[in-house]
């Protein structure tokens, strides 16, 4: 069920979930000649599902650091793609491949894309 725009990535249950919300990235996006050689600003949401059932202790290993979905989400930037759908693709693959994560909501937001509205795209992804 969706709550708010929200879509639910697991049915509900014990879990334990991270999240980065409205991370501003500069990235070289864009599918037509006159957005080719220029950076535009994307709003990226991201969740993982994480395979523990709680968190216990001020272990960092027991959970992912925020940063490195940061850090992934940039490097991304740096490289020119050309839709925001193959930016959310790649950028859940890289969430999926850390320790723990077993599932990931990528929502990326392209607020330049269509006068008047925010365009984007929500996708759910789960490892296995």
């Amino acid at each position: 069920m969706a709550v708010s725009g929200m879509t639910e990535i697991a049915p509900l249950r014990t879990s334990s979930r991270v999240f980065l919300r409205a991370l501003q990235l500069d990235a070289h996006i864009g599918y037509y000649a006159h957005e080719k050689g220029v950076r535009q600003p994307l709003v990226a949401d991201v969740e993982l599902t994480l395979g523990v059932h709680g968190f216990g202790g001020d272990d960092i290993h027991g959970t992912v650091d925020y940063g490195r979905i940061a850090e992934a989400a940039h490097a991304l930037a740096d490289e020119h793609v050309d839709l925001i759908e193959t930016f959310a693709e790649r950028l859940a693959q890289k969430c999926l491949a850390l320790p723990l994560v077993s599932a990931v909501k990528v929502r990326i937001e392209k607020p330049r894309a269509v006068p008047g509205a925010m365009a984007g795209v929500e996708i759910v992804r789960v490892k296995g």
